[in-house]
């Protein structure tokens, strides 16, 4: 891709931003793949689930690590567009001029933390529309540029209009937000105390470099995986979900973003997993993920195998990858220790060991590749 040197900069992503979050936020772990993914992707993304379950945390998280402006705002059926895109200028108004003060607002940010979306009102609908899906903000003759590089939305209900609906719309990914089972609990007490002592953590990724990895996201080789995705929203289409040709065409970038988050410059059939995020009601969630598990099989079985350090973790969660596998990838590095992207290739595959159902595996995993990266 170009010259771009891209890869380190996802593994930098992942190492020190994605894994440390996962730390401080436990059980939160596929919340922040899928967030990662979005993030790469330049796609909204929606949680869904009650109040107290870290939503705004996890935004808050994220910008932190990146060092970006966050916005953050509590919607109700009474915001205002000036509380989101801020106040006319008074000084120019006595000019004659409308201009708006966007300092600190959501014009500025790179990060934006809607809560409550679904009680925005008329007053800010189209605006909020506008600033989503082309990231420009217009007021009178105003028309501004948005430097936001990710907008997550979250409510504890569904749209009931057309409106809402439309809104609900421009966010391509949705998943469900809950609190930590109660057999996590200990660990969820220890981490949020930790969390409180230690405070926000420094930033370890430049905003340059996140543009970096969207724009090599629109250069991704999608080819590879065109007609298992083409088959997926065909069945999709078939089972009754309103995927319009617009939808689809978006669909591709989050595809595309589980490629770069993964060190890869091509997509690849297990890269649909993205697609057991696009549900419209939480019903569909397991219909989604037998359809995206029928199509990879399908597929896979068609091409050669794919190396396991460059597939998502996300790619297989409901078996969680084979550690049979990840030990070969190993065994396959150690006997090439000189190659360059030795280091790339162990962070992926320490990313893929977190996802291991087996403890004894998972454990024996990880001491491998502490081994193996010499500490």
């Amino acid at each position: 891709m170009k010259d771009l040197d891209w890869r380190p900069i996802a593994t930098k992503l992942r190492r020190d931003v994605l894994d440390p979050i996962k730390l401080r936020l436990v059980g939160k772990d596929e919340i922040i793949e899928v967030l990662g993914v979005s993030l790469v992707a330049g796609e909204n993304t929606f949680l869904y689930g009650p109040p107290g379950t870290a939503k705004s945390a996890l935004v808050q998280e994220l910008a932190s690590r990146l060092g970006g402006r966050a916005f953050d705002y509590l919607l109700t059926r009474f915001t205002e567009p000036s509380e989101l895109f801020g106040p006319f200028d008074l000084r120019r108004l006595r000019e004659g001029e409308l201009v708006t003060n966007t300092e600190g607002m959501l014009p500025e940010a790179e990060f934006v933390f809607l809560d409550e979306l679904l009680n925005a009102n008329s007053a800010v609908l189209n605006s909020l529309l506008l600033a989503l899906n082309e990231r420009i903000f217009r007021r009178g003759r105003e028309r501004v540029r948005l430097p936001m590089l990710l907008t997550i939305g979250a409510s504890n209900r569904l749209p009931e209009d057309d409106a809402l609906a439309a809104l609900f719309d421009r966010f391509l990914l949705r998943v469900h937000c809950g609190n930590v089972p109660t057999e996590r609990l200990s660990e969820v007490l220890q981490a949020g105390w930790q969390r409180e002592r230690s405070g926000t953590l420094a930033p370890s990724l430049s905003m340059d470099e996140v543009r970096a990895l969207q724009q090599t996201v629109s250069e991704v080789d999608l080819i590879p995986v065109r007609p298992a995705y083409i088959r997926l929203v065909e069945r999709l289409r078939e089972a009754g979900m309103a995927i319009s040709d617009r939808r689809a065409v978006r669909l591709q970038r989050v595809v595309a973003g589980s490629a770069v988050i993964s060190g890869r410059d091509h997509a690849a059939v297990s890269d649909l997993w993205t697609l057991r995020y696009i549900w419209d009601v939480p019903a569909q969630r397991e219909m989604l993920a037998a359809h995206v598990q029928a199509i990879v099989t399908e597929f896979s079985a068609k091409n050669e195998p794919e190396n396991v350090a460059n597939v998502h973790p996300l790619a297989d969660s409901e078996q969680g990858p084979h550690p049979e596998q990840i030990a070969l990838a190993l065994d396959n590095i150690s006997a090439q220790p000189n190659e360059p992207a030795v280091a790339d290739q162990l962070a992926l595959l320490a990313a893929r060991v977190e996802w291991v159902k087996n403890i004894d595996s998972r454990e024996y995993l990880r001491l491998r590749i502490a081994g193996m990266r010499g500490h």
